[in-house]
Order: C-alpha cells, then sequence, then structure tokens
C-alpha cells in the first residue's frame, strides 16, 4: 500500500489541480490524500474515459497522474498520448507497479513514478512538473 506520509518541503504558491487516473479505489483514494496533503487540488476519474470527460468539461487541470494498467477503452499509456494530442500544455505523470515503460512509449516530457511509492517521492514529480 502507498503510505508513509513527510511534509514535502516545497510550498505550492498556485493550487494547481492534478487529475488522478487509478482504478484500484484505494489506492486512487491515498494518492489523492497524499497530493492534497503536499497542496494541491485533486479530481478524481477511476479509468481513462472519465479522465477524458473531465479534462473536457474541467479547464484547470494542470497535470494528469496515471496508472497505466486499467480496464476500459485505453491503458495510461494511450491516456497520455491523447491527453498530449488534445491538451499540450497538462502535465503528465504516470505509474505503475507492475510495468516500466520504456522513454520512447511516453509522450514528451512526461516523468514516471514506480509504485508503491512515498509522499515524498510524489512530491518531487509534482513539483517537477509544476516548477
Amino acid at each position: 500500500m502507498l503510505t508513509s506520509r513527510v511534509k514535502y518541503p516545497y510550498s505550492v504558491a498556485h493550487k494547481f489541480v492534478v487529475l488522478i487516473v487509478e482504478d484500484e479505489f484505494l489506492i486512487r483514494l491515498n494518492a489523492a490524500e497524499m497530493v492534497r496533503e503536499l497542496g494541491y487540488e485533486v479530481v478524481e476519474a477511476a479509468d481513462a474515459d472519465h479522465a477524458i470527460e473531465l479534462l473536457e468539461n474541467t479547464a484547470d487541470i494542470a497535470i494528469v497522474f496515471t496508472d497505466i494498467q486499467m480496464p476500459g477503452s485505453m491503458d495510461g499509456l494511450g491516456l497520455l498520448a491523447t491527453v498530449r494530442d488534445r491538451w499540450p500544455p497538462i502535465a503528465l505523470l504516470v505509474t505503475s507497479g507492475q510495468v516500466e515503460p520504456a522513454v520512447e512509449d511516453l509522450p514528451a516530457g512526461a516523468r514516471f513514478l514506480a509504485k508503491p511509492y512515498v509522499q515524498r517521492q510524489l512530491g518531487q514529480h509534482l513539483h517537477a512538473l509544476t516548477g
């Protein structure tokens, strides 16, 4: 399980919105709690289809943080490719505990975070994406 909460040393001056896409409810809940504790706002989706619906209807999403393996019409890598094509300014972070994608499989600028991760690691990636 994703545990170990540590207050991250960076403050988030602007409330960036992070869309968390994870089909496992408890993992999504834990990730959302970590991200909120880091000072970000959170929107949640259980699959890529719902994530795209949220992206179409929510103007202020700054980061998509998605698992790779999900049920539905596309996996996390497909979602990242769609987001990069349709919403190029959105930052991309992908995670998995089973698969580590090759660099060439990730859209430009996307980052990978292996599961299990701790809040400090997640915070470092989010901070790097939001500068």
